[in-house]
């Protein structure tokens, strides 16, 4: 009987263990998805740094 139950405590802890390994991979996609959207932020703020100075300067050619 306490084999049986050794054996099943080990495969509960295994068990445990590889689903708290998983849980942490989701970090490191959180991580590239909030990287994605600051770049995403400043390459639109500078797109429209860009088609503001190039309207204004086109208003300048005569």
């Amino acid at each position: 009987m306490k084999r049986l139950l050794a054996l099943l405590l080990t495969v509960h802890l295994g068990l445990h263990a590889r689903l708290r390994a998983r849980s942490e991979r989701g970090s490191v996609t959180t991580e590239h998805v909030l990287w994605a959207v600051a770049v995403i932020a400043i390459v639109g703020i500078v797109v429209a740094a860009v088609k503001a100075y190039v309207e204004s300067q086109a208003g300048n050619i005569k």
